[in-house]
């Protein structure tokens, strides 16, 4: 099969053929229909990832068709459209017993953990736990999203943010999986101010429905300037994942407020404002993804017309594309999702 291989971080990449991938037990081969360019996938290539061996292929935001099924699966069949979170678990550890299959023990991730999706064909683990059958309504690029950005924004503005209707929430950094949380903002009923340096990303926040732009290259303190629009935010993401904006989210917020961190910072870790956080009761909560038992819930905001993950979609992508748009996502000048559609 054709997958985009790099094998060194930081290093060249190029579609190569290698070994169609053959089903373990307890998993199922998919043929790739889309996958899409995450800044995750850069990190991995670029060498911050520790779970990450190269040689490596990357891709882990896929919807695929299922077209071998290994010993003990019982829930798959071929022919059928699945797809699956990109932290998949075990389904039998504390977490997964729990219904956190996103925290596992003994997760795997296709594209960091093994190889990836940015190929014709892949592999998910666990498969009965994690794969999830896609609603014939839904299109296979607003499907692959829901394997990443939509579902981890779900995940921390829905089930972790705790957002409600009339509720005031703050999206620090709109790229993709920002773009995601201020759409269940939306679909949420609340309030919801974008923040961004780039003019590009705003207008992509004010179509997906942000009620209030803030251009954070404009001001000189970020969180302020949301408490003079909003009187401060019930629920503020850092989507970025930096220092200053997770600062800024943090005092983005109103007393009792809710920080939510989903971006990935560069390092381990950060300077982080603690005081403010005592000092209001503010809460503070990571997100690693959503439950695939939870899937469904995101697919029915598609099915019922709240939620449209194409409406991020500002490029498609072949294959090979890849050999120079990953590497780009570095620069942040492509606003919006990019998905790879030809492979």
């Amino acid at each position: 099969m054709k997958a985009v291989v790099y094998r060194h971080f930081g290093g060249p990449i190029d579609v190569e053929q290698v070994a169609d991938p053959t089903p373990q037990p307890g998993e199922v081969v998919v043929q790739v229909l889309a996958v899409g360019l995450c800044r995750s996938d850069y990190h991995g290539w670029h060498g911050t990832d520790p779970d990450i061996a190269c040689p490596h292929v990357g891709g882990h935001e896929f919807v695929g068709r299922v077209v071998a099924v290994g010993a003990g699966v019982t829930r798959w069949s071929e022919g059928d459209r699945i797809v699956a979170p990109f932290v998949c678990g075990c389904g039998t550890c504390e977490p997964c017993r729990l219904g956190q299959h996103q925290v596992c023990r003994r997760q795997q991730q296709p594209g960091f953990t093994r190889w990836g999706a940015f190929a014709e064909y892949t592999t998910v683990p666990f498969a009965d736990v994690n794969a999830v059958a896609v609603p014939d309504g839904v299109t296979n690029s607003a499907a692959a999203l829901v394997g990443c950005r939509v579902s981890t924004a779900y995940r921390g503005v829905i089930e972790r943010g705790r957002l409600g209707a009339g509720e005031v929430l703050a999206v620090h950094g709109c790229g993709g999986v920002g773009l995601a949380a201020i759409a269940m903002g939306r679909a949420a009923g609340a309030r919801v101010v974008a923040i961004d340096i780039a003019p590009e990303a705003l207008a992509l926040a004010r179509a997906l429905g942000a009620d209030d732009l803030l251009d954070a290259s404009t001001v000189t303190d970020v969180g302020q300037a949301v408490h003079d629009l909003t009187g401060g935010a019930h629920v503020s993401v850092d989507c970025l994942g930096h220092a200053a904006t997770a600062t800024n989210s943090i005092f983005s917020l109103r007393a009792l407020g809710r920080h939510v961190q989903i971006g990935l910072f560069p390092s381990a870790t950060t300077d982080f404002p603690i005081s403010r956080v005592i000092r209001d009761e503010l809460e503070v909560s990571g997100v690693h993804g959503l439950s695939a038992s939870r899937f469904g819930e995101v697919f029915a905001l598609i099915e019922a017309g709240k939620l449209d993950p194409a409406a991020m979609i500002t490029r498609e992508l072949q294959l090979a594309d890849l050999i120079d748009a990953l590497p780009a996502m570095g620069r942040f000048q492509q606003p919006g999702v990019s998905v790879v559609t030809t492979l």
